[in-house]
């Protein structure tokens, strides 16, 4: 069977160079600088709205959040109105690539378009379906090298002597189960993400060449990966008992350690 191989650097070619974050930004919301602050606050509860721009001759000129109309009794929106901080600002063309590390500093950033605020754009966004595109890819890259470094790691079916003969039996039944459908696959195709991370945690000098810090270490990271990729598989919460923070560091540590795995031959 021939064992295809994929890299990060064409994972992030394609999301560099195609995907950017119009694909996942939503559009800005807006109301007139001389709307009463109670009628805004109404209508931004009723739809759950944290922050919505405020017009001023046809363009958004800034913006107000919902928690600072709270504390308003009266008056108009421009009262309370914040300018755009450059920081909070993101251009449309910007590679939705680049877009979670700058995540991880801003609760939200709001979209330029042709010099004009068009968009905003929070975490939330990284549920849709090219964020998740994009951390499928990631974590499915990093299972596919684990693979690879098992091959090269464990020559002969060694590999068979380390895995737990649960695990094993596994492996082999659905082997087997292949084989009656008369399709070309050897025994090590039905690995499953948690043998993969087992073999390879199993090698001390895989362990120093990939930076992991320990096996246990290893493990943890793993098991996060893991967890991602079933929530991702299934369309689940990406944050559930986690936070987005968590999430995005996770996601840069797996493209760290695919680029570490790559460079073991």
């Amino acid at each position: 069977m021939k064992h295809l191989k994929s890299r990060s650097q064409d994972l992030r070619s394609l999301f560099e160079n195609n995907i950017t974050i119009e694909y996942v930004a939503e559009p800005l919301k807006a109301v007139s600088g001389e709307a009463e602050v109670t009628e805004v606050l109404h209508w931004m509860q009723a739809r759950d709205f944290d922050v919505v721009g405020v017009e001023s001759e046809d363009s958004i000129s800034g913006y107000v959040e919902r928690i600072s109309l709270m504390k308003a009794t009266s008056g108009k929106c421009s009262n309370y109105q914040r300018v755009f901080h450059p920081k909070e600002l993101i251009a449309i063309s910007t590679p939705l690539m680049k877009l979670l590390p700058i995540l991880q500093q801003t609760p939200r950033l709001f979209v330029l378009d042709c010099n004009q605020v068009t968009g905003i754009i929070t975490c939330g966004d990284l549920q849709k379906a090219p964020a998740r595109m994009l951390l499928f890819g990631l974590v499915t890259l990093l299972e596919m090298n684990l693979l690879r470094l098992v091959r090269l790691y464990y020559p002969q079916d060694s590999w068979q002597k380390v895995l737990k003969p649960e695990r094993l039996r596994v492996a082999q039944r659905l082997w087997q189960e292949s084989q009656e459908r008369n399709e070309a696959t050897d025994l090590l195709d039905y690995l499953q993400f948690c043998d993969k991370r087992e073999l390879v945690l199993n090698q001390p000098e895989l362990l120093e060449q990939l930076g992991l810090k320990s096996k246990r270490f290893g493990e943890r990271f793993l098991k996060s990966a893991e967890q991602l990729r079933n929530r991702l598989a299934h369309a689940q919460n990406l944050v559930s008992g986690s936070s987005w923070i968590d999430l995005i560091s996770l996601a840069e540590a797996m493209e760290t350690l695919l680029i570490r795995c790559e460079e073991i031959e």
